[in-house]
């Protein structure tokens, strides 16, 4: 499927309505974000509550997940999940480089990050296709993602 066809599908693309999906999966990003910090902060204070919240934050995660993620096979509800978490601790790094006066090693951050933000889409718009996953051919997914998951679309 080419860009134009694809952006055609935008408004809904196999149920997903992708201007939803990009907040949805911002919100998964900041939730799975939380659930390390819950973590963190019970082992370093030894509360129990916070494991109580983690699991609360991550039900609501796994909610949030299915709106975007249907139908995965094999592996890839897991690997949507770390391919979100991934994406966030990037920009997180990159943000630090940046802060730092790093830029060449913030937007080599930014780059990978945008990269996996946009397999994520890849893998749950069309799913993976024999001899589809290579870098260079999966270049092509960062630009329709661009066009077409846009967060100001009301």
């Amino acid at each position: 499927m080419d860009a134009k066809e694809l952006i055609k599908r935008v408004g809904s693309v196999d149920g997903i309505d992708l201007s939803r999906g990009e907040d949805l999966s911002i919100a998964i990003m900041n939730l799975v974000s939380l659930e390390e910090h819950m973590y963190f902060s019970a082992m370093k204070t030894g509360k129990e509550e916070y494991l109580e919240l983690l699991n609360e934050m991550r039900q609501i995660r796994k909610k949030l997940l299915k709106e975007i993620v249907k139908g995965p096979e094999g592996e890839v509800w897991c690997i949507s999940k770390h391919l979100l978490a991934t994406s966030m601790r990037l920009i997180e790094v990159g943000t630090k480089y940046q802060g730092a006066g790093k830029k060449k090693e913030a937007q080599d951050k930014f780059n990978d990050a945008f990269y996996l933000y946009s397999l994520f889409w890849k893998l749950n718009i069309e799913g993976v296709k024999k001899g589809k996953i290579r870098r260079g051919k999966w270049d092509k997914v960062t630009d329709l993602v661009k066009k077409m998951v846009d967060c100001c679309k009301e």
